[in-house]
């Protein structure tokens, strides 16, 4: 089985890992002589392929059906690479590895405006049956916030987004401006509960038409306008700017050119959020498996990247909060609603399909859970007046929201 044995030989320095091989025959790595994760390979060409490029094979295997669990589930499996993954984490890296880093960016985070729709459609214009199988009823398909640990995902959805809301501090008669709105139902609830008018824009074909279509049988439908717009196309003046999960596309050279649209449409006492998947460890390329078959052209930025942009934009920042585990909660619990539910979409998708995004689920929780990803949520403002001194109004608005 060389060269595989010889990388898992390595790796696999936490628990125990089984692989039978393409002729039967069992391998063990680890410590236990009784393994509770097993992986059967069915095809030889994996012993070289995983051995070179885990990070990509992997999931292409599992995908295809050459990498079949044994004994455990894929999350076990995950698991326990995740858990390897961080033991061996920070054992390389150089002022040449970063300098590659930065030159592959430029290539690979180019998100012009044609190439950021062509993304777009790529994961969002899926058909929205999909997304029903494992969202929650407003389609919030960002990280949820679990104030109570044994909240519902609608629980915890209700909570992100009057978490949001509080730190926007809306009032009444507000214009607001939402980067990347999705499917449009967390606007419709910020104009019917705040009274504030919002303007949402998407990418999305598939959204914007849900969106639109979700606007005219809601109560506050003339509040509420979206678009199908990018964001470098937008012109006027909101009092409030918010962007939830959208940053993550933007790419790494356009983050001055975002962060200086902000501060264009932001009025001079305007406050905006952004809430985005960050990484804790600085900058890199991202997982090359996500980036071919899920999100193309989507980067996951670490602080030190978006903090000069937000700087040279003249945006003061007033607020940041790390939301770590929180996303891992979200995600597990999408992945066991998409697998229960996966009935509802058999006749749109393929199980190949399926097994992709199983793994898709069940390796970005991992993630958030040993990857040091996490989700910042950054309050800007171009007048650092323009928000109270403490955090206080925060804990308060939520309370009486």
């Amino acid at each position: 089985m060389w060269p595989l044995d010889r990388f898992l030989k390595q790796f696999v320095a936490v628990g125990t890992l089984g692989v039978i091989d393409a002729d039967g025959t069992m391998h063990r790595f680890g410590e236990d002589a009784t393994p509770k994760v097993v992986v059967r390979l069915t095809d030889k060409a994996l012993y070289r392929k995983l051995a070179l490029r885990p990070m990509l094979c992997v999931g292409e295997a599992y995908m295809d059906g050459t990498l079949e669990m044994a004994e455990g589930t894929l999350w076990d499996f995950l698991d326990l690479a995740g858990r390897n993954l961080a033991a061996g984490r920070g054992k390389s890296d150089g002022a040449f590895l970063r300098f590659v880093v930065r030159l592959l960016q430029n290539v690979t985070q180019f998100n012009s405006r044609h190439r950021s729709r062509r993304n777009a459609a790529h994961h969002y214009d899926l058909s929205g049956r999909l997304y029903d199988t494992f969202l929650d009823e407003s389609r919030q398909y960002s990280c949820a916030y679990f104030a109570n640990p044994e909240a519902s995902l609608e629980e915890a959805q209700a909570a992100k987004a009057r978490h949001i809301a509080a730190k926007l501090l809306l009032e009444r008669g507000q214009k607001v401006l939402d980067i990347g709105c999705g499917w449009g139902r967390f606007d419709i609830a910020l104009a019917r509960r705040y009274g504030v008018s919002v303007d949402g824009i998407t990418l999305s074909q598939e959204q914007f038409a849900s969106a639109s279509a979700a606007k005219e049988k809601a109560e506050a439908a003339a509040q509420v306008r979206f678009f199908l717009k990018d964001y470098r196309e937008m012109a006027g003046s909101y009092d409030r700017i918010v962007s939830i999960g959208m940053f993550e596309h933007v790419g790494v050279p356009f983050y001055a050119t975002f962060f200086r649209k902000i501060a264009e449409l932001l009025s001079a006492k305007g406050v905006a959020l952004v809430h985005t998947i960050a990484s804790a460890h600085g900058p890199g390329l991202g997982n090359p498996w996500i980036s071919k078959y899920i999100f193309p052209g989507g980067y996951i930025p670490s602080l030190s990247e978006i903090a000069p942009a937000m700087e040279s934009a003249g945006l003061v920042v007033t607020d940041i909060e790390s939301l770590r585990l929180h996303y891992a909660r979200t995600l597990r619990l999408w992945r066991e609603r998409f697998l229960a539910n996966w009935s509802a979409v058999k006749d749109l998708y393929d199980d190949r399909f399926r097994r992709m995004w199983e793994f898709y689920l069940a390796g970005c929780e991992m993630a958030f859970r040993f990857g040091g990803i996490l989700v910042y949520q950054i309050q800007l403002t171009k007048d650092q007046t323009a928000v109270p001194l403490t955090r206080d109004y925060i804990a308060a608005a939520e309370t009486a929201g």
